[in-house]
């Protein structure tokens, strides 16, 4: 069992939404290569002292577990009270631009993609950065010209592009 477990609050689509990232991380060739395990856990219901306790329908589905390449998550129906915020996000570090592209197009689907690789709302209201792993080390490098033409040239993107992020790098 891991030490921190994320726990998403939706109002009713706890079930859909972990559905939905479980089959997106289960697709993605990359991290089934890898040996990501991505997977629907148990799932609770609400019995009566809980569904009069929070307004929900007895026997209506309350958590949901699921896990992502490895990373565990619980999702809870608990009704209309809190809102997702950017102020959190999921950050998924990819290997290749085809990663980027996949996960890219799957969470920004009826969604609102923003700048610098962040999908700033999914389809359930989710914040995620899809950024390439090489991104950290471009803008750490100790040559601080070269950080600054990589910081400058992802501020232009909204969808990074790995080759681009190279090519200020490299300043080619």
């Amino acid at each position: 069992m891991q030490k921190i477990t994320p726990f998403l609050w939706f109002d009713e689509k706890a079930q859909e939404a972990a559905s939905f990232y479980v089959n997106v991380f289960s697709n993605n060739p990359e991290v089934a290569s890898r040996g990501g395990n991505s997977k629907m856990g148990k799932i609770t219901y609400y019995n009566e002292p809980g569904a009069r306790a929070s307004g929900r329908q007895l026997g209506s589905v309350m958590t949901v577990e699921f896990e992502l390449d490895g990373q565990q998550f619980v999702a809870l129906n608990g009704g209309p009270h809190f809102k997702f915020s950017g102020a959190i996000s999921f950050v998924v570090n990819c290997r290749s631009q085809e990663e980027i592209d996949y996960f890219w197009e799957k969470f920004s689907e009826h969604g609102e993609s923003g700048q610098c690789g962040w999908i700033n709302r999914d389809k359930f209201g989710i914040t995620w950065q899809i950024v390439p792993a090489i991104l950290e080390q471009y803008l750490s490098d100790p040559d601080p010209e070269k950080s600054k033409r990589v910081m400058e040239a992802m501020l232009e993107m909204k969808k990074i592009i790995i080759e681009d992020l190279r090519r200020a790098h490299q300043q080619e």
